[in-house]
């Protein structure tokens, strides 16, 4: 099917979430995953509407970042080495994987002055050992000692659900990143606004929207994949 095509399914089950969660659509943010397919297939996606795009892989992003028409904003979603910051900053507007300081005090040397770094917090709330991230009981300390480096801030938080056909048992993974930013919110720092989630993916982004999804990070389902 053509992302056209899948767009159009995509979107309303994106509305049809938001009816049963009563939530405007309009806040809800389609991120389409393009690492697995080529930049035609990337620009196809921006040529149908998408207005977000999210890479995992610096050298392939920026290939892409270089060559894509459009106005675009580029999300860099995949474990980031603190060696390669220099690289993405001006290419990504979002990061959604910070998940250590020394990344942050990387991004912070590498930005320009006055420039911000927008990052989302990766948080490990399932406590998987094959997935990166925080633990929630290293959340609230984490969000204190990235306020010294200024050019960082921290939109929002990420994590990653197990792959599970019965996706019901991923909710109280969605509901606990939802309740932490709630908390972090209430905080009202400045330097950590945190007002979005980034949480789901094809499979189960319906949950995630329920839960309060700001960001959906859509590969497959979307775009297809062709490597």
């Amino acid at each position: 099917m053509s992302v056209t095509e899948n767009l159009t399914i995509i979107q309303d089950t994106i509305r049809a979430a938001c009816a049963r969660s009563n939530r405007n659509p309009d806040t809800v943010n389609l991120v389409a995953v393009t690492k697995y397919v080529s930049t035609e297939r990337a620009q196809e996606a921006v040529s149908a509407g998408i207005l977000h795009l999210g890479e995992n892989r610096v050298e392939e992003g920026m290939e892409k970042w270089q060559v894509i028409d459009g106005d675009v904003n580029w999300h860099f979603i995949g474990n980031l080495q603190s060696r390669k910051a220099k690289n993405i900053i001006p290419a990504f507007h979002f990061i959604h994987s910070l998940d250590r300081l020394s990344l942050a005090k990387e991004l912070d040397k590498r930005a320009e002055e006055g420039q911000t770094v927008r990052c989302f917090v990766q948080v490990n709330v399932t406590g998987e050992e094959s997935k990166s991230g925080l633990t929630p009981a290293e959340l609230p300390a984490f969000i204190e000692d990235v306020k010294q480096y200024t050019s960082v801030q921290i939109v929002g938080l990420m994590t990653m659900a197990p792959y599970t056909e019965d996706v019901e048992t991923v909710r109280p993974a969605f509901k606990q990143l939802r309740e932490l930013k709630e908390q972090i919110e209430q905080k009202e720092y400045i330097h950590a606004p945190c007002h979005e989630l980034s949480m789901g993916m094809s499979n189960d982004y319906e949950v995630a929207i329920e839960e309060g999804a700001t960001y959906i990070r859509i590969g497959t389902s979307l775009v297809g994949k062709e490597k």
